[in-house]
Protein backbone atom coordinates (compact mmCIF):
# COMPACT_ATOMS: atom_id res chain seq x y z
CA UNK A 1 0.00 0.00 0.00
CA UNK A 2 1.14 3.22 -1.04
CA UNK A 3 2.06 6.02 1.92
CA UNK A 4 -0.66 7.94 0.81
CA UNK A 5 -3.55 5.86 0.90
CA UNK A 6 -2.06 4.08 4.49
CA UNK A 7 -2.30 7.24 5.93
CA UNK A 8 -5.75 8.48 4.35
CA UNK A 9 -8.34 9.02 7.25
CA UNK A 10 -5.44 8.01 10.22
CA UNK A 11 -6.03 9.87 13.77
CA UNK A 12 -2.15 11.65 14.45
CA UNK A 13 -0.96 13.48 16.76
CA UNK A 14 2.34 15.54 16.49
CA UNK A 15 3.82 16.60 19.63
CA UNK A 16 5.88 19.90 19.01
CA UNK A 17 3.69 20.47 15.37
CA UNK A 18 4.46 24.02 15.03
CA UNK A 19 7.78 23.51 14.62
CA UNK A 20 10.26 22.84 12.09
CA UNK A 21 9.88 19.08 11.25
CA UNK A 22 6.69 18.67 13.14
CA UNK A 23 4.93 21.21 10.45
CA UNK A 24 6.74 19.92 7.68
CA UNK A 25 5.34 16.31 8.54
CA UNK A 26 1.72 17.96 9.27
CA UNK A 27 1.91 19.43 5.63
CA UNK A 28 2.70 15.83 4.02
CA UNK A 29 -0.06 14.33 6.11
CA UNK A 30 -2.59 16.83 5.24
CA UNK A 31 -1.83 16.11 1.71
CA UNK A 32 -2.30 12.01 2.12
CA UNK A 33 -6.12 13.08 3.75
CA UNK A 34 -5.15 12.13 7.34
CA UNK A 35 -6.67 13.76 10.64
CA UNK A 36 -3.82 15.88 12.20
CA UNK A 37 -4.03 17.30 15.42
CA UNK A 38 -1.18 19.55 16.60
CA UNK A 39 0.05 20.46 19.76
CA UNK A 40 2.15 23.35 20.52
CA UNK A 41 3.59 25.25 23.71
CA UNK A 42 4.37 27.83 21.47
CA UNK A 43 7.39 28.62 24.30
CA UNK A 44 9.26 31.84 23.30
CA UNK A 45 12.39 30.71 21.29
CA UNK A 46 11.72 26.88 20.77
CA UNK A 47 10.97 27.19 17.29
CA UNK A 48 6.68 26.76 16.87
CA UNK A 49 5.63 29.47 14.79
CA UNK A 50 1.71 29.61 13.84
CA UNK A 51 3.17 30.46 9.91
CA UNK A 52 4.90 26.80 9.08
CA UNK A 53 0.94 25.94 9.18
CA UNK A 54 -0.54 28.47 6.83
CA UNK A 55 -1.04 26.26 3.67
CA UNK A 56 -3.32 23.82 5.88
CA UNK A 57 -4.20 25.70 9.14
CA UNK A 58 -8.28 24.85 8.40
CA UNK A 59 -7.23 21.45 7.58
CA UNK A 60 -5.73 20.61 10.99
CA UNK A 61 -6.52 20.62 14.88
CA UNK A 62 -4.23 22.84 17.15
CA UNK A 63 -3.98 22.99 20.68
CA UNK A 64 -1.95 25.33 22.27
CA UNK A 65 -0.63 22.87 25.06
CA UNK A 66 2.39 21.95 26.80
CA UNK A 67 3.48 18.44 26.58
CA UNK A 68 4.11 18.74 30.60
CA UNK A 69 0.33 19.01 31.28
CA UNK A 70 -0.99 15.63 31.80
CA UNK A 71 -4.63 16.57 32.17
CA UNK A 72 -4.66 17.70 29.07
CA UNK A 73 -2.08 15.13 26.80
CA UNK A 74 -4.43 12.06 28.52
CA UNK A 75 -7.17 13.68 26.23
CA UNK A 76 -5.04 14.10 23.26
CA UNK A 77 -3.61 10.49 23.16
CA UNK A 78 -6.62 8.99 23.50
CA UNK A 79 -8.01 8.17 20.25
CA UNK A 80 -4.75 8.96 18.06
CA UNK A 81 -3.54 5.78 15.66
CA UNK A 82 -0.21 7.16 15.42
CA UNK A 83 1.52 10.09 17.83
CA UNK A 84 4.95 11.67 16.34
CA UNK A 85 6.81 12.78 19.17
CA UNK A 86 8.62 15.78 18.52
CA UNK A 87 8.13 18.18 21.31
CA UNK A 88 11.67 18.96 23.39
CA UNK A 89 14.05 21.71 23.52
CA UNK A 90 17.43 21.17 21.13
CA UNK A 91 19.70 23.92 22.38
CA UNK A 92 22.72 22.35 23.58
CA UNK A 93 23.98 25.99 25.17
CA UNK A 94 20.33 26.35 26.65
CA UNK A 95 20.35 22.95 28.49
CA UNK A 96 23.10 23.96 30.14
CA UNK A 97 22.45 27.57 31.20
CA UNK A 98 18.69 26.37 32.48
CA UNK A 99 19.14 22.31 32.92
CA UNK A 100 16.34 22.23 35.14
CA UNK A 101 13.76 23.00 32.32
CA UNK A 102 15.57 20.90 29.71
CA UNK A 103 14.59 17.55 32.39
CA UNK A 104 10.99 18.63 32.52
CA UNK A 105 10.50 19.10 29.02
CA UNK A 106 13.15 16.02 27.92
CA UNK A 107 12.45 13.42 30.61
CA UNK A 108 9.53 14.13 32.83
CA UNK A 109 7.26 15.16 30.12
CA UNK A 110 7.80 12.20 28.07
CA UNK A 111 7.99 9.91 30.35
CA UNK A 112 4.58 10.89 31.62
CA UNK A 113 2.98 10.81 27.55
CA UNK A 114 4.09 7.59 27.74
CA UNK A 115 1.92 6.94 30.65
CA UNK A 116 -0.71 8.05 29.70
CA UNK A 117 -0.41 6.71 26.23
CA UNK A 118 -0.38 3.05 28.30
CA UNK A 119 -3.15 3.89 30.30
CA UNK A 120 -5.37 5.41 27.51
CA UNK A 121 -4.08 4.48 23.99
CA UNK A 122 -1.29 1.19 24.30
CA UNK A 123 -2.25 0.57 20.52
CA UNK A 124 -0.99 3.68 19.56
CA UNK A 125 2.50 3.68 17.98
CA UNK A 126 4.94 6.37 18.75
CA UNK A 127 7.84 7.50 16.81
CA UNK A 128 10.23 9.46 19.14
CA UNK A 129 13.06 12.33 18.10
CA UNK A 130 16.17 11.12 19.26
CA UNK A 131 19.30 12.74 18.50
CA UNK A 132 22.67 12.42 17.23
CA UNK A 133 23.90 14.86 20.42
CA UNK A 134 23.42 11.47 22.71
CA UNK A 135 26.84 10.11 21.26
CA UNK A 136 28.56 13.15 22.53
CA UNK A 137 32.37 12.93 20.79
CA UNK A 138 32.93 10.32 18.08
CA UNK A 139 35.44 7.66 19.08
CA UNK A 140 35.21 6.25 15.39
CA UNK A 141 33.38 7.11 12.34
CA UNK A 142 30.64 6.69 10.80
CA UNK A 143 29.36 6.35 14.39
CA UNK A 144 26.86 3.15 14.01
CA UNK A 145 24.06 2.94 16.65
CA UNK A 146 26.05 0.49 19.23
CA UNK A 147 28.39 3.02 19.67
CA UNK A 148 28.89 4.45 23.19
CA UNK A 149 26.83 7.68 24.21
CA UNK A 150 28.76 9.80 26.15
CA UNK A 151 26.88 13.17 25.75
CA UNK A 152 28.91 16.46 26.19
CA UNK A 153 25.82 18.38 27.60
CA UNK A 154 22.43 18.27 29.45
CA UNK A 155 20.37 18.24 26.64
CA UNK A 156 22.47 15.07 25.08
CA UNK A 157 21.39 12.83 28.87
CA UNK A 158 18.46 14.01 28.93
CA UNK A 159 17.75 12.64 25.68
CA UNK A 160 19.06 9.65 25.85
CA UNK A 161 17.13 8.67 28.98
CA UNK A 162 13.62 9.96 27.12
CA UNK A 163 14.53 7.32 24.30
CA UNK A 164 15.00 4.58 26.78
CA UNK A 165 11.66 5.47 28.39
CA UNK A 166 10.31 5.12 24.84
CA UNK A 167 11.98 1.78 23.97
CA UNK A 168 11.47 0.85 27.44
CA UNK A 169 7.47 1.31 26.93
CA UNK A 170 7.68 -1.53 24.08
CA UNK A 171 9.56 -4.12 25.76
CA UNK A 172 7.71 -3.80 29.08
CA UNK A 173 4.21 -3.51 27.66
CA UNK A 174 4.42 -3.77 24.54
CA UNK A 175 3.79 -0.57 23.11
CA UNK A 176 4.64 0.31 19.67
CA UNK A 177 8.01 2.92 19.72
CA UNK A 178 10.77 3.93 17.52
CA UNK A 179 13.30 6.68 18.42
CA UNK A 180 15.12 8.21 15.65
CA UNK A 181 18.13 9.94 16.05
CA UNK A 182 18.23 12.54 13.83
CA UNK A 183 21.23 14.95 12.70
CA UNK A 184 22.04 18.35 11.99
CA UNK A 185 18.53 19.15 9.22
CA UNK A 186 17.84 21.93 7.61
CA UNK A 187 14.94 23.68 5.23
CA UNK A 188 12.32 25.25 5.25
CA UNK A 189 10.04 26.50 8.41
CA UNK A 190 13.20 26.21 10.61
CA UNK A 191 13.28 29.19 13.26
CA UNK A 192 15.55 31.89 11.96
CA UNK A 193 15.70 34.15 15.10
CA UNK A 194 19.05 32.31 16.85
CA UNK A 195 21.56 30.30 16.19
CA UNK A 196 20.39 27.72 19.73
CA UNK A 197 18.91 25.07 17.07
CA UNK A 198 20.23 24.81 14.56
CA UNK A 199 23.66 26.45 12.71
CA UNK A 200 22.86 25.61 9.32
CA UNK A 201 19.94 27.73 8.94
CA UNK A 202 21.64 30.28 11.08
CA UNK A 203 23.97 30.35 8.01
CA UNK A 204 21.27 30.63 5.41
CA UNK A 205 20.23 33.46 6.96
CA UNK A 206 22.88 35.32 7.60
CA UNK A 207 24.61 34.80 3.93
CA UNK A 208 20.67 35.93 2.53
CA UNK A 209 20.98 39.25 4.68
CA UNK A 210 24.59 39.70 3.50
CA UNK A 211 26.09 39.15 6.84
CA UNK A 212 29.86 37.84 7.96
CA UNK A 213 30.15 34.14 9.01
CA UNK A 214 32.02 33.72 12.00
CA UNK A 215 33.19 29.90 12.30
CA UNK A 216 34.76 28.32 15.31
CA UNK A 217 38.33 26.32 14.81
CA UNK A 218 39.36 26.19 11.18
CA UNK A 219 35.61 25.53 10.47
CA UNK A 220 36.59 21.94 9.13
CA UNK A 221 34.50 19.99 11.79
CA UNK A 222 32.11 17.61 9.68
CA UNK A 223 28.37 17.66 10.43
CA UNK A 224 26.04 15.03 8.80
CA UNK A 225 23.57 16.82 7.29
CA UNK A 226 19.24 16.34 6.69
CA UNK A 227 17.42 18.26 4.40
CA UNK A 228 14.06 18.03 6.06
CA UNK A 229 11.95 16.29 3.02
CA UNK A 230 13.96 13.21 3.59
CA UNK A 231 13.53 13.34 7.29
CA UNK A 232 9.88 13.63 7.14
CA UNK A 233 10.07 10.33 4.87
CA UNK A 234 11.73 8.19 7.52
CA UNK A 235 9.79 9.45 10.02
CA UNK A 236 6.38 8.14 7.95
CA UNK A 237 8.38 4.73 6.22
CA UNK A 238 9.03 3.72 9.92
CA UNK A 239 5.15 4.56 11.22
CA UNK A 240 4.13 2.63 8.23
CA UNK A 241 6.24 -0.63 9.05
CA UNK A 242 5.39 -3.91 10.63
CA UNK A 243 8.63 -4.66 12.06
CA UNK A 244 11.70 -2.74 13.99
CA UNK A 245 9.72 -1.53 16.68
CA UNK A 246 11.88 -1.60 20.17
CA UNK A 247 14.51 -0.01 18.59
CA UNK A 248 16.54 3.22 17.75
CA UNK A 249 17.88 4.45 14.28
CA UNK A 250 20.17 6.73 12.79
CA UNK A 251 19.25 8.98 10.31
CA UNK A 252 22.41 10.63 8.27
CA UNK A 253 22.98 12.23 5.10
CA UNK A 254 25.56 14.17 3.49
CA UNK A 255 28.67 14.78 5.49
CA UNK A 256 30.05 18.70 4.96
CA UNK A 257 32.49 20.64 6.46
CA UNK A 258 30.84 23.74 7.84
CA UNK A 259 33.28 26.04 6.28
CA UNK A 260 32.41 24.22 2.69
CA UNK A 261 28.41 24.32 3.86
CA UNK A 262 29.19 27.97 4.05
CA UNK A 263 30.83 28.03 0.78
CA UNK A 264 28.45 25.69 -0.97
CA UNK A 265 24.98 27.80 0.37
CA UNK A 266 27.01 30.99 -1.66
CA UNK A 267 27.29 28.94 -4.89
CA UNK A 268 23.86 28.54 -4.58
CA UNK A 269 22.28 31.52 -3.58
CA UNK A 270 24.51 33.45 -6.97
CA UNK A 271 22.97 30.96 -9.00
CA UNK A 272 19.54 31.65 -7.63
CA UNK A 273 19.73 35.12 -8.08
CA UNK A 274 21.66 34.53 -11.38
CA UNK A 275 25.14 37.10 -9.98
CA UNK A 276 27.52 36.15 -8.00
CA UNK A 277 26.62 36.62 -4.52
CA UNK A 278 30.24 37.41 -3.24
CA UNK A 279 31.82 35.43 -0.81
CA UNK A 280 32.59 37.52 2.20
CA UNK A 281 35.46 36.74 4.14
CA UNK A 282 35.03 33.82 6.49
CA UNK A 283 36.03 34.92 10.29
CA UNK A 284 37.92 32.01 11.62
CA UNK A 285 37.20 32.61 15.87
CA UNK A 286 39.31 30.52 18.66
CA UNK A 287 36.24 28.45 20.44
CA UNK A 288 34.72 29.96 23.17
CA UNK A 289 35.30 28.59 26.58
CA UNK A 290 31.98 26.87 27.09
CA UNK A 291 31.33 25.92 23.45
CA UNK A 292 34.71 24.28 23.32
CA UNK A 293 33.67 22.33 26.61
CA UNK A 294 30.58 21.01 24.80
CA UNK A 295 31.93 20.64 21.13
CA UNK A 296 31.30 17.54 19.74
CA UNK A 297 33.91 17.29 16.65
CA UNK A 298 33.03 15.67 13.32
CA UNK A 299 30.28 13.59 13.31
CA UNK A 300 29.51 11.12 10.59
CA UNK A 301 26.60 8.40 10.62
CA UNK A 302 26.10 5.09 9.73
CA UNK A 303 22.50 4.68 8.27
CA UNK A 304 22.71 0.68 7.57
CA UNK A 305 20.32 0.01 10.26
CA UNK A 306 17.77 1.80 8.73
CA UNK A 307 18.64 1.33 5.47
CA UNK A 308 18.32 -3.18 6.16
CA UNK A 309 15.44 -2.63 8.01
CA UNK A 310 13.13 -0.12 6.50
CA UNK A 311 15.01 0.76 3.17
CA UNK A 312 15.11 4.55 3.87
CA UNK A 313 18.02 6.71 2.38
CA UNK A 314 17.96 10.01 1.86
CA UNK A 315 17.47 11.48 -1.80
CA UNK A 316 17.90 14.85 -1.35
CA UNK A 317 21.23 16.06 -2.49
CA UNK A 318 22.78 19.56 -0.63
CA UNK A 319 22.35 21.84 -3.87
CA UNK A 320 18.55 20.86 -4.26
CA UNK A 321 17.98 21.25 -0.18
CA UNK A 322 19.90 24.73 0.06
CA UNK A 323 18.01 26.01 -3.23
CA UNK A 324 14.88 25.07 -1.85
CA UNK A 325 15.28 26.28 1.60
CA UNK A 326 16.84 29.38 0.30
CA UNK A 327 13.63 29.95 -2.49
CA UNK A 328 11.96 29.50 0.80
CA UNK A 329 13.17 32.07 2.97
CA UNK A 330 13.57 34.63 -0.08
CA UNK A 331 9.33 34.62 -0.05
CA UNK A 332 8.76 34.31 3.36
CA UNK A 333 11.27 36.38 5.09
CA UNK A 334 9.14 38.19 7.34
CA UNK A 335 7.81 35.56 9.58
CA UNK A 336 10.85 34.31 10.55
CA UNK A 337 13.50 36.92 10.53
Amino acid sequence: MGMGNFFKNKEILITGGLGFIGSNLAIRLVSYGARVTLVDSMIAAYGGNLFNIESIKEKVTVDFSDIRDTKKIEKLVKDKEFIFNLAGTLSHVDSMVDPMTDLEINCRAQLSLLESVRKFNPKARIIFAGTRNQYGKAKYLPVDENHPQEPTDINGINNIASEKYHLMYHAVYGIKTVSLRMTNTYGPRHQMKHERQGVLNWFIRKILDGEQIELYGKGVQIRDVNYVDDVVEAILMVAMAEKGWGEAYNLGGTPISLIDFVRKTYEVISSVQNKVQPCKEIVLKPYPVDRKKIEVGDYIASIEKIKKTYGWEPKTNLEEGIKKTILFYKKYRKYYW
